[in-house]
């Protein structure tokens, strides 16, 4: 297994995490967590694909915040899982394009 491969395969347990947490409830997760380690993985995605590469500059670094109020934390979650699909897109592109 390459290292992209891998690399999608824990993206995609990261939106599995985020869901188990979620539904135990508004108010009583954090996002600190899930934005630390979408950052992570970004960097890896940058580091196996270079920094160059157009793609890669649409992703951000996330905000490691977590609000207070359960609906704003939502959202914050909700961002992470949009940038965690669109980057799973992208790896999943590239395998093919490989392939």
């Amino acid at each position: 297994m390459d290292n992209n491969t891998i690399l999608v395969q824990m993206l995609r347990q990261l939106l599995k995490e985020m869901e188990i947490v979620s539904s135990q409830g508004a108010g009583y997760y954090t996002c600190v967590p899930f934005a630390r380690r979408f950052n992570k993985l970004l960097e890896q995605a940058r580091n196996l694909h270079g920094a160059e590469n157009a793609f890669l500059h649409t992703f951000e670094s996330l905000e490691e915040h977590d609000p207070k109020d359960p609906s704003d934390k939502s959202n914050v979650l909700l961002g992470i899982r949009v940038e965690i699909s669109q980057l799973i897109t992208y790896l999943e592109c590239l395998n093919e394009g490989k392939a």
